[in-house]
């Protein structure tokens, strides 16, 4: 079974790229990224939602090795528009409200701290960014025929 660092070094060099084109077209540090490649470190969900989009992986084979690898990026309804953006920031300014202003939120018997409670919010916006791009993919039937003139 492979690590995440071996998926993410297969779809860089099957993307083409080197390290240090990555660093350039990301701004993540060489060493960070061969962090994530040696199983060092993990990259949280916004450096993975860049890499996916970089490398045309999709998520669910980064994270579980599992599915397609490669999505078809010539699908223009798989990518979020700025609707899309506003509609996600909006969203998550509400979890984050929610979040603050929950009294009582525990995680393994103990108060959230300040950093869990970020990783939480991070993970909550990955789900609803995916979830944002695989709706897009679905094409009701009603429209399909339009879709294909």
């Amino acid at each position: 079974m492979s690590t995440l660092g071996d998926r993410l070094r297969i779809a860089r060099q099957k993307s083409g790229l080197r390290q240090t084109q990555v660093k350039e077209r990301t701004n993540i540090n060489n060493k960070t990224l061969s962090g994530y490649e040696n199983n060092v470190s993990e990259p949280d969900m916004n450096t993975l939602t860049v890499l996916t989009e970089l490398y045309g992986v999709s998520y669910e084979w980064l994270l579980t090795g599992e599915g397609e690898m490669t999505v078809n990026t010539t699908k223009k309804s798989s990518h979020l528009t700025e609707k899309d953006e506003r509609d996600i920031a909006k969203r998550m300014a509400e979890l984050r409200e929610d979040l603050s202003t929950a009294t009582g939120l525990l995680f393994e018997g103990e108060p959230m701290s300040e950093e869990a409670k970020e990783s939480l919010l991070e993970a909550m916006e990955f789900g609803v960014r995916l979830a944002k791009k695989n709706n897009k993919k679905y094409t009701p039937k009603k429209y399909r025929e339009n879709d294909e003139e």
